[in-house]
């Protein structure tokens, strides 16, 4: 680059909403326009980062098989493994070096196909001199034990967890390792702060009267038992339809074709269509989509981010999630995590997220008081990431 530039990185592309509404958020906190360097400079192009950031594609080797061949050969006379990394980065690794480069976090370290391209990633940053920073993060405490994710954390500057589990566990880590200079601070997610935009509601959506349902295929991958994740949804909607006035409205939050929520969402449409009671929305950009959960009267959802919206609009929520991120939330927020988070691992029996909808629909007023309370407060500490930022631009920029 011809010039210094603050850089945000490992950002899987906006067809992942909760991916562009945590780059959009940050975006909106910060004083600096930033390259965000991006798997799909495509998706956000197409959705809300357009105007938000200098938005820098990656090259990716399956368009370009030669290279790959040649970085292959390279890399194994060489052992250089970051030349994949310089590669892939382009421009950003030539001309002048980025003074700080922000890691969109959320929970990259939870997959293990992840893993060593973060590594890659932030050993390159550090070896031109370049702060890195890991942005609004959720870890698994069992993989911080391994000495190798162990080490990659220690090279960041600092390190945002956005809940309390993951903060605790990188703090052991850090007492662990003994005398060291990163910084390990705790601020919720910055999507808490993300501003919704209303578009006009589908025909059978009534706002204050309707279930906003988010279903993915992440949490398919995560059953324990093959096919109850749908089962049990299917009774959940059975039962809504049975039992309360209520509409749904079946709402997508990553569209991405090796994930896509609208397939199994199509299957729940299309099993309860002619009730005249389900509706489905359709894409949108992160913004859009809150819009129209946080006009919801309760929400169950998989997708994180999806929940977070719902959260973030005073919608009593009920996760059906799958790792810590999900249960450190819901601790942070209520002091709990039963009855709040339904671990896709534990579902058993298809009755179980019925029960669990029956509990948040007889506490909701509890529960939207409750988040009417904390949410401003929770929203200003989130704004603390962005400030943050603006405090190690301004630092590194003058090094």
């Amino acid at each position: 680059m011809d010039e210094k530039k603050l850089v945000m990185y490992m950002h899987a592309g906006s067809g992942n909403h909760g991916c562009e509404a945590i780059v959009n958020s940050v975006c909106h906190m910060i004083k600096e326009k930033p390259v965000l360097v991006s798997y799909y400079g495509s998706e956000d192009e197409r959705y809300s980062l357009r105007e938000l950031c200098e938005i820098k594609s990656e090259r990716r080797f399956e368009d370009h098989r030669l290279a790959h061949i040649l970085y292959y050969g390279y890399r194994r006379l060489s052992g250089d493994e970051e030349s994949f990394i310089r590669y892939r980065y382009g421009d950003v690794f030539r001309g002048k070096v980025p003074p700080l480069a922000v890691s969109i976090g959320g929970d990259n370290y939870c997959y293990d196909n992840m893993l060593k391209d973060l590594r890659l990633a932030n050993s390159a940053f550090n070896r031109k001199g370049t702060r890195t920073v890991l942005l609004g993060c959720s870890i698994e405490p069992e993989l911080l034990e391994r000495k190798d994710i162990a080490e990659d954390l220690m090279r960041y500057h600092t390190i945002i967890a956005r809940e309390s589990i993951t903060c605790h566990a990188l703090l052991k880590m850090k007492e662990r390792a003994g005398e060291t200079d990163l910084r390990i601070l705790c601020y919720p997610d910055p999507a808490f702060t993300l501003r919704a935009k209303e578009l006009p509601l589908p025909k059978g959506f009534t706002a204050g009267n309707t279930v906003g349902v988010n279903v993915s295929p992440m949490i398919q991958d995560n059953e324990s038992r093959a096919g109850i994740t749908m089962e049990s949804y299917h009774y959940l909607l059975r039962f809504i339809i049975e039992n309360t006035d209520m509409q749904i409205a079946l709402i997508p939050h990553v569209v991405w074709a090796r994930s896509d929520d609208r397939k199994p969402i199509q299957e729940l449409y299309d099993a309860f269509r002619n009730t005249g009671r389900v509706v489905q929305i359709p894409d949108g950009s992160c913004q859009e989509l809150k819009g129209a959960i946080g006009r919801c009267r309760l929400f169950v959802g998989a997708r994180t981010h999806a929940t977070i919206a719902a959260y973030s609009s005073c919608v009593p929520t009920l996760v059906v999630g799958y790792s810590v991120k999900a249960a450190g939330i819901a601790q942070d927020l209520f002091d709990a995590q039963e009855n709040y988070v339904l671990p896709v691992q534990s579902l058993r029996h298809r009755e179980e997220l019925a029960r669990g909808f029956s509990w948040l629909l007889a506490n909701e007023n509890e529960i939207r008081t409750r988040l009417s309370e904390i949410m401003p407060s929770y929203q200003e500490r989130a704004v603390e990431t962005g400030k943050e930022v603006d405090r190690l631009w301004e630092e590194c920029r003058l090094l």
